[in-house]
């Protein structure tokens, strides 16, 4: 019987590491299968774009996987049971369960509520399409008369505030955000970014924490009300429940704890990627829930994978945090890059390289899905036995 490897998620760590996978191990021993709750792949670093207005390329994941043998299965995951290896998924036919033998976790992350009343309720967001979608539809409906509050001071509040108030002039946007906007940032990107806040015409309330959004307002700590016809809640990231509630070791944010090769350090079976993953970095510190945290930790995951299935020797991919790409609208952007520490290098690119910079790096990332390892193999790595498992031996 083959060895069944299933891939929940399919975003950019797992779409890429469906495909390496399915490229380096040989079909006669390797059954992959990818679970999405939708058909295609969806660019979630240009999500502010699509509802801001903006249409995005359709990218069915058949097209991404055509040729690789992998099955694609449309479906939600509801459930994951690791003591008995079983995935549950739902979609328009029903309930079934997926067994495996070896599972890579990627369903990533959402947008965070932090418990604040009335968000769900009210609220909108970029962390997934339909949501993009919902908001997108909400700003038709305001057309060019409206008030528009994001709330948040991260990259994606930023690049929703700003993506907005260029694509739909006529809206009033503000943004409210607990912290400094940008205050991470280095000296030159932080007023390169407040340059473009004002060119936009966009107040931002620094230091002001949104305690509850009702229909019409966003409500600070102090009671000032901010009116508002459509509130985008952009404060951050969460983890799907699911990996807590299958009983895997993981943080107290609900990250997968993993090994040094993207293992659970509970379930060795398992294996978890990108946003969903809880990873030190050479720096020391976690690497943040981003775009720029997929890659290393999808590298080193396949190659855990192969090698422990394969026999063959597995690299240590160095994980690193190279910086920030943040959008300011279609014709502008910051480049800021960190050191080895994480602190912000000096010298930021800002302006219209910055932008032409972010798009290609965009453009890179999804290109990649479609060869994530510039073509096929010359060999592929067969299933190893337990004895080869056991020398380090590559069945090839």
């Amino acid at each position: 019987m083959k060895h069944r490897i299933v891939v929940l998620g399919a975003g950019y760590a797992g779409t890429f590491s469906a495909g390496y996978l399915a490229r380096q191990l040989h079909a006669d021993d390797f059954e992959i299968t990818v679970v999405n709750a939708e058909p295609d792949f969806v660019e979630r670093l240009r999500l502010h774009q699509l509802a801001a207005g903006q249409d995005l390329r359709h990218r069915p994941l058949a097209e991404v996987f055509a040729g690789t043998g992998i099955r694609l299965r449309v479906a939600r995951v509801t459930n994951l049971d690791v003591e008995h290896r079983t995935v549950t998924v739902a979609d328009g036919e029903g309930i079934d369960r997926l067994v495996y033998d070896t599972l890579l976790y990627t369903l990533g992350s959402t947008a965070a509520d932090h418990g604040v009343p009335g968000v769900d309720e009210h609220a909108f967001h970029v962390a997934a399409r339909p949501a993009a979608l919902r908001l997108r539809a909400r700003l038709d409906e305001l057309g060019e008369d409206g008030k528009v509050v994001v709330v948040g001071g991260n990259l994606t509040a930023i690049e929703a505030a700003t993506e907005i108030a260029e694509s739909r002039p006529g809206l009033q946007v503000s943004l409210v955000t607990r912290g400094e906007l940008g205050g991470w940032l280095s000296p030159k990107a932080r007023r390169h970014l407040l340059r473009a806040f004002d060119r936009f015409g966009i107040p931002v309330h620094e230091h002001t924490a949104i305690e509850r959004v009702e229909q019409a307002a966003a409500v600070a700590a102090d009671g000032t009300a901010f009116a508002s016809d459509a509130t985008v809640w952009t404060a951050g990231f969460a983890v799907h429940p699911i990996a807590a509630a299958s009983g895997l070791a993981v943080e107290t944010n609900g990250q997968i704890t993993v090994d040094r090769q993207m293992r659970s350090v509970s379930h060795p079976d398992v294996y978890s990627a990108g946003d969903s993953a809880f990873v030190i970095a050479e720096s020391g510190l976690p690497l943040p829930m981003s775009c720029a945290s997929t890659a290393p930790t999808a590298k080193q995951a396949t190659a855990a994978i192969i090698g422990d299935l394969t026999g063959r020797k597995i690299p240590a991919i160095t994980m690193s945090y190279a910086g920030n790409h943040i959008s300011l609208g279609r014709k502008d952007a910051i480049y800021q890059l960190v050191d080895k520490a994480s602190q912000t290098k000096p010298r930021p690119l800002r302006g219209r390289t910055a932008a032409r910079i972010k798009s290609s790096i965009l453009d890179g990332a999804a290109w990649a899905l479609y060869h994530p390892n510039l073509g096929k193999p010359s060999h592929q790595y067969r299933l190893a036995t337990t004895r080869e498992h056991s020398r380090g031996v590559v069945a090839a």
